[in-house]
Parts: structure tokens; sequence; C-alpha cells
């Protein structure tokens, strides 16, 4: 899979699992996931998205500090996907 579709894919699973009132199309590859300058996402959000990745391209994040690391925005998780996944 292409860099491309892995984060054209990224964005439709964050749009869908968090419920996010936006388009995959608003979302950046780099816009920060967590600050408020970005989607604003709070501590329930990131266990819905650990739940969404693990489901839809099986991978598991271990720990915190491997969540704050994958979850800083789009390109950070493709990448995370690529290292661990089946992507």
């Amino acid at each position: 899979m292409s860099d491309l579709e892995l984060n054209s894919r990224v964005k439709r699973m964050l749009v869908d699992c968090l419920m996010l009132k936006m388009t995959p199309e608003e979302i950046g590859d780099e816009t920060a996931l967590f600050a408020p300058e970005g989607l604003g996402l709070d501590s329930i959000d990131a266990l819905e998205l650990a739940v969404s990745l693990e489901k839809h391209f099986g991978v598991a994040t271990p720990n915190a500090d491997t969540a704050r690391t994958a979850f800083l925005n789009v390109n950070s998780i493709a990448d995370f996907i690529r290292r661990n996944g089946k992507a």
C-alpha cells in the first residue's frame, strides 16, 4: 500500500471511529491530534484510536509511551502501522 493510500485510510478511520465532524480530506498529514490547535482529541479518544488501530490494521499499542509517540499525527500513525503491522 502506498503512503498516500495508508494516510487516507488512517484519516477515514479517525473520522469514523472518533465520529469527527469533518471529512478525512480536512485532516492534514501533520495536524496534531491532541493539541488544541489541532484536532483537540482527549484521553478517551486515544483509547478509541488504539482499539481502532488494532481492529483495522492489526497493530497494538503496548503502552502509553508508545501511544504518545505514535499518535502525534496521521504521518506518525502511518509510520507506526508500517513498522508494526500488515500495511
